[in-house]
Order: structure tokens, then sequence, then C-alpha cells
């Protein structure tokens, strides 16, 4: 049993754009896809899909790499079952100068730094990926 699902999806999507995979699965979840929903407006994988195969359903993400450039190049969980980390919208980090994005459990959804900070909502700072 994965006691943080979240990070399960960070670490499969991490090994799989190590392994120059051009997919990963991982069990589904709403927020799991919303995860991928934000990387995929981002520009960070190409698509996913919500797969269901006999009774189990798993969500399918297709990692986005042209010509042997990989669009992920770091991705790391910030708020973890043991620490939790929340930010206020003044203090909502910046990856790497503005290269990568922060992605945010907020009142509002799932979405990146860069949308809470204009919509003026803190949240759970989930993950960094650039």
């Amino acid at each position: 049993m994965v006691t943080d699902p979240v990070a399960d999806l960070l670490t499969r999507i991490r090994n799989a754009n190590m392994a120059n995979l051009d997919t990963v699965e991982a069990p589904v979840s709403r927020i799991k896809a919303n995860i991928a929903r934000v990387l995929k407006d981002e520009g960070f994988i190409k698509n996913f899909r919500l797969v269901r195969a006999d009774s189990k359903h798993f969500l399918r993400i297709y990692l986005n790499s042209d010509a042997g450039r990989k669009a992920i190049t770091g991705i790391r969980r910030e708020s973890k079952p043991g620490l939790r980390r929340y930010v206020g919208v003044e203090d909502i980090p910046r990856v790497l100068n503005g290269a990568g994005i922060v992605i945010l459990s907020t009142p509002m959804g799932v979405m990146t730094g860069r949308e809470a900070k204009k919509n003026r909502v803190g949240g759970e700072l989930l993950c960094s990926v650039w």
C-alpha cells in the first residue's frame, strides 16, 4: 500500500523520464488527474488519459521529449504527509527564477503558482517541476 500517492506519481514520472520511456501508468485519483492536467497545460507532458481495463482504472501519461530533449529535468515533492507545507499568496516560491513551476492545491482547485497569485489564493504546495 502506498502512503503518499502524489509522491508515487511524481516518482513514476521521474523514473520513466530518466529511462527515456514514452508513457507511464499510475493508479488514478482526482488529485493525480488534476496534477497531470496542470503538467499538460504547462507543456511538461504531451497528454494523459484515464484508462479503464477490466475492473482497474489507471492514469496513462504520455511524456514530452522532442528530439531527445526532455521537457522535465527535475520534479520534487514539496509537501509531505509527515510535514505539510502551506503557503499564502505572498509566499508562493518561484522555481529557477521562473523557468519552472510550482503546483498548489487551493480551495479553487489544483493550479500553478502563477495562477494562484493571479487569483490571490494560497494553499498546499504540492510539488515543483522544472
